[in-house]
């Protein structure tokens, strides 16, 4: 069974990354919100960092959508539930308009939705007309909304950027440069969300900027189907998992926690960097994060570390990823040569690198015949002597960092995106990924 649901929709793309899509789809949704409406924002990729944002601006949670890393229909019943009582829906998209297997433009084109271009136009002026054009007509498959000026440097500018478009294309706005709102970034993206005293008045600050510049008119209504939903057994049913979840462990998908809640599952959220001692539990989750910011207090929590330690060798399961597994090495070093010890589970070294170790989704053979498909996208190099469960192959055929394994623990560099595999999951959690099962693995 399968019903028609309807939501005024907008794709935000750009002509490339670092346009300042994300500032415009903050500011949008505040900018919305603030009039009372609902507003449920969707983040095209795997990103952790700006979904954050988006989430902090809407009020409401932020989901991924990618066709491969997600599934298509996954990605579509999100949306479409999502417009079963949002007044708007905003997908902020990725990279350049048509970049990647999964761009902005095929997530607009396969949804149905209009899309709404932001252009860094701080340095010209006609060219701004000629850049929306093409962008519009580069497929005959999407429909462009409108344009959104981003970094001008005076209303006059925003006049002459309004006249250089073609009639077909609505100027929904802009945002000045030097206004106050550009957001710190750091090596992995932004700086969180959570990190900013400021945000808030940030975010009002662009909203108002908006209704002071320019008016963004409701995108047109789009029609969505929204099929049965078809909730995951109960596989985890009386299963507690501890979840690490502070500034230092934050990477973590909103449908990760979802499909664990759904799958029956009490989770229990602890902060290692502010001194929480892990909860009673029957299995962990550490994702990833920023553990090389936080070295002196990690390694000082030895109550923490003991009790990890005391988890593993009671043979409780652990879902490491990334950061979390940067955690669970013996030592973790900064990009300025600083070492701290760690927890110890892990026979590995890690160090902090200036340059990108690893970017992409990946995908991994983590019992026989049974995958899981992820992200990864890390800084630092890792030395472990642990066993190898797989070597996960990335979405263009190539083999990256493998998954390791310690008794029920599963480590790796990989952000793992859980729906795309309830059962396998579960199998992880419960501790039933038995050596019988796991393939390739090599001492």
């Amino acid at each position: 069974m399968s019903k028609t649901v309807s939501c005024p929709a907008l794709v935000v793309v750009a002509p490339s990354s670092g346009s300042g899509k994300t500032t415009v789809v903050a500011a949008i949704a505040r900018y919305f919100s603030k009039q009372g409406k609902k507003v449920r924002v969707f983040k095209t990729g795997p990103d952790f960092i700006d979904p954050n944002f988006l989430a902090f601006a809407s009020g409401n949670p932020v989901y991924q959508l990618d066709f491969w890393m997600c599934g298509e229909d996954h990605c579509k019943q999100l949306v479409a539930q999502a417009a079963q009582d949002a007044d708007l829906i905003l997908i902020e998209g990725v990279m350049g308009m048509f970049d990647g297997q999964c761009s902005s433009a095929d997530i607009a084109a396969t949804l149905g939705i209009p899309v709404m271009a932001v252009i860094d136009a701080g340095a010209m002026a006609q060219t701004f007309g000629a850049i929306a054009y093409g962008l519009a007509n580069f497929r005959n498959d999407i429909e462009m909304f409108g344009v959104f000026a981003n970094r001008l440097g005076s209303a006059g500018h925003g006049e002459m950027l309004k006249e250089a478009l073609p009639e077909s294309l609505e100027f929904c706005g802009y945002l000045p440069k030097n206004s106050g709102l550009t957001l710190p970034e750091r090596h992995l993206g932004l700086v969180q969300a959570q990190e900013l005293d400021d945000l808030d008045e940030k975010l009002n600050l662009a909203a108002d900027l908006i209704a002071q510049t320019g008016e963004i008119p409701m995108p047109p209504v789009v029609n969505f189907t929204l099929n049965a939903e078809v909730t995951p057994k109960p596989y985890l049913k009386n299963t507690t998992i501890a979840i690490a979840s502070d500034t230092a462990f934050s990477f973590i998908y909103q449908a990760n926690i979802d499909l664990l809640e759904q799958c029956g599952a009490t989770l229990c959220l602890f902060s290692p960097i502010n001194g929480e001692t892990l909860p009673e539990c029957d299995a962990l989750y550490l994702p990833g994060g920023y553990p090389e910011l936080y070295l002196e207090t990690l390694s000082s929590h030895l109550a923490l570390k003991s009790q990890i330690i005391e988890h593993v060798e009671a043979d409780k399961p652990v879902i490491a990823e990334c950061g979390g597994m940067l955690y669970l090495n013996q030592t973790l070093e900064d990009v300025n040569g600083k070492s701290a010890e760690m927890c110890g589970v892990l026979d590995a070294h890690s160090q902090m690198q200036s340059s990108l170790a690893a970017l992409g989704l990946v995908e991994g053979e983590l019992a026989k015949n049974e995958t899981l498909r992820g992200h990864t996208f890390h800084y630092s190099k890792t030395e472990s002597q642990q066993p190898e469960l797989c070597l996960p192959v990335s979405q263009r055929g190539r083999k990256l960092d493998p998954v390791w394994v310690h008794k029920k623990v599963v480590a790796s560099y990989i952000h793992w995106y859980f729906p795309y595999n309830p059962k396998l999951v579960a199998k992880i959690f419960k501790g039933e990924l038995s050596r019988g099962e796991q393939v390739g693995v090599k001492q």
